[in-house]
This record gives C-alpha cells, sequence and structure tokens, in this order.
C-alpha cells in the first residue's frame, strides 16, 4: 500500500504545482480548463500507435514496448489526477481513503503479483487497451477506471513494482521539464537523438535503487550537456 499511497501523494503534489491549488474544481490557475478522461484517452491511442497495427504501413515492424512502458506510465498519471479529483470534488475522501478503496479493487492483488509472460499476439495485447479505452467512455466509476487499468497494465507487462518505478523516474521527468522551460517552450526534449524518456530509462535501468534526488541530478547533468554544445 506505501507505493500505491506514495504515488498519489507525488500526482497530487506535481498538479498542485503545474496547475495550482484548486486544480480539482476543473481550471488550472492560469484559466484553463482540465479533461482528465480526455488525457487519459488520447494517452491510450498513443499506446496502440506504439503497436504495428497497420496493415498499409511498416508490416514487418515489432512493437516499441519501451515506449509502451511509458504511455502506460503517463496514463496512469491522468488515472490518478482523474481519482484525486473525484474523490476531492465528489467523494469528499482524501488520499488515503482512495487508496484504502483502490487496494480493494478485484485486480489490485493480481497487479502487485509477479508479471507472467506476455500474450504474443499483438491484437491481443491492442484489445487489453481497447477494453480500457471502452472504461473510460462508459463508466464513470472512477474505482472501475482504476480496475481496468490494472488489468490492462498487467496484461501488458506492468505490475505495481515496474509501474512505482517509471512512476516515479517519470514525475522527476515531469518535474526536470517545468524547471528548464516546458511551458514555455525553450526546453529540448531530443537529448543527443534520445528522447529524455529513453535517458531516464536508461539511468533506472543502471541505477535500479536511484533516489528521486539522484536521478534529478543526473538528469541536469545529462540535459547541460545537451544545452552547453
Amino acid at each position: 500500500m506505501g507505493k500505491l499511497r506514495q504515488m498519489l501523494q507525488m500526482q497530487q503534489q506535481l498538479n498542485d504545482a503545474t496547475g495550482g491549488i484548486g486544480w480539482e474544481n476543473g481550471y488550472t490557475n492560469k484559466g484553463k480548463r482540465i479533461n482528465w478522461k480526455r488525457c487519459i484517452y488520447l494517452e491510450a491511442a498513443e499506446l496502440v500507435d506504439s503497436y504495428p497495427w497497420k496493415h498499409w504501413k511498416n508490416i514487418e515492424a515489432t512493437p516499441d514496448y519501451d515506449n509502451i512502458k511509458i504511455e502506460i506510465v503517463d496514463i496512469w498519471h491522468f488515472v490518478m489526477s482523474e481519482a484525486l479529483r473525484d474523490y476531492k470534488i465528489n467523494q469528499k475522501g482524501d488520499i488515503e481513503k482512495l487508496t484504502n478503496d483502490i487496494t480493494k479493487l478485484v485486480n489490485y492483488q493480481q497487479f502487485t503479483e509477479s508479471v507472467k509472460p506476455i500474450n504474443k499476439d499483438i491484437y491481443k495485447q491492442i484489445a487489453w487497451v481497447e477494453n480500457f479505452i471502452k472504461t473510460v467512455f462508459t463508466s464513470d466509476d472512477v474505482l472501475q477506471l482504476i480496475d481496468a487499468f490494472f488489468e490492462m497494465a498487467y496484461q501488458l507487462q506492468i505490475n505495481l513494482d515496474v509501474l512505482y518505478r517509471l512512476y516515479v523516474g517519470k514525475n522527476i521527468l515531469n518535474k526536470f521539464r517545468q524547471e528548464h522551460g516546458y511551458k514555455e517552450g525553450t526546453y529540448i526534449k531530443q537529448w543527443n537523438g534520445l528522447e529524455d524518456n529513453v535517458v531516464m530509462q536508461e539511468i533506472l535501468e543502471n541505477q535500479p535503487d536511484v533516489t528521486p534526488e539522484k536521478l534529478f541530478a543526473l538528469l541536469e547533468d545529462a540535459y547541460r550537456r545537451v544545452t552547453s554544445k
């Protein structure tokens, strides 16, 4: 439960920092409307596009599993944001209550277990994503949305431990982006031919026990080498 609670707390802090206190009411502190469900289904569409599903293009290509992991983590950012919004505005509950309710979901226990070999049929993999997208459009129950996310992620070889590691990495990367001109449009996303997401994943793979503070510092070092040229 600790990892789940920590991710929810980190997401609350990130949203407070980027959208301003009170973002749960549906607007940023700049007056921009927020629609977390739209964020979710558009990220899910990008997840589908990580597969070579097009019958007319690159038919011999293989799935981009590195990007698939990143897209799942991006979706999780928005799923948690919708849950935090719903619990504050509609459920009158806090992060503790949300955490407890999530642990009671049907797919939560499975999500805490070791992942199994992935089904090699990419169309079955895509079907899990599309089942999740269907839930986005057909259910207003945020816990049902989270349960569908857990099922999709687990089928694509993401469990709680993997999600936590990648989420912390992406959370720190998002903070790093914000502090280096992301909103202003001055941030450089390609670092010596690699997207910053990939650089972040490589750091996590090489240093799986890296702290958030150390990860931020390592990103700073890598970015400095890009901007100093």
